[in-house]
């Protein structure tokens, strides 16, 4: 047996998935299965036994998911790599897994010469994500990136601009404004105004959006 073996643990709780895994990856020189759990405290358990160079988790197992085991093993076995395999590729359970220390996401349907390559490319210390996941990922961090900028656009504006902007975006008009918050019609045309320039936005219909999208009306 080589000393150059990439050593890896396989955690899936289908024993059917399992098998095909191994299969994939024992076919080869250079990648060795030493270990394979059913759910994410055996993996936790034989991740510290057996001291793999690469995990290959599933996102679904009973007990602890894929994502704390992810989590978790960046703790207990700093060392070794973590390559999600999962039939999940939303957005968010992409970003998550980045989140949790992941180096890799690939889907199942992923080819069997993909998947032993992105075993190698996380144990070169590599990122690897399949095309459908990369473009995936992609998505979530866009959307964490216009929600970040959103808050920051929020933080900018006064506090009667928000008690403003929450009553344009519950329908109000000016009048009704002005009445709820004890200030002239004028003064809340010019607050609108001033919202329309600082957040770019020209209509009402866009401040409602950016008020239902930053969270303003759950404040």
């Amino acid at each position: 047996m080589s000393a150059d073996r990439v050593r890896v643990l396989v955690a899936d709780d289908h024993a059917i998935v399992r098998e095909g895994i191994r299969s994939v990856l024992s076919g080869t020189s250079d990648l060795e299965v030493v270990a394979e759990a059913a759910d994410g405290a055996e993996a936790l358990a034989l991740a510290e036994q057996s001291d793999p160079d690469v995990v290959v988790l599933d996102v679904s197992m009973p007990g602890k998911s894929g994502l704390e085991v992810t989590a978790m093993l960046r703790r207990t076995v700093s060392t070794a790599r973590v390559l999600i395999l999962s039939m999940h590729d939303h957005p968010e359970y992409v970003l998550q897994a980045v989140r949790s220390g992941a180096h890799g996401y690939v889907l199942k349907d992923t080819a069997p010469a993909d998947l032993r390559e992105a075993v190698r490319a996380v144990h070169r210390g590599e990122a690897y994500f399949c095309p459908t996941v990369a473009k995936q990922l992609s998505v979530a961090l866009r959307g964490e990136l216009e929600r970040e900028q959103r808050r920051g656009t929020l933080e900018a504006l006064t506090g009667r601009e928000r008690d403003v902007l929450v009553r344009i975006a519950q329908g109000r008009t000016n009048k009704e404004i002005a009445a709820e918050l004890g200030i002239s019609p004028r003064t809340v045309e010019t607050h609108r105004e001033s919202l329309m320039r600082k957040l770019r936005i020209r209509t009402v219909a866009g401040l409602t959006r950016f008020a239902l999208e930053g969270g303003v009306l759950a404040e």
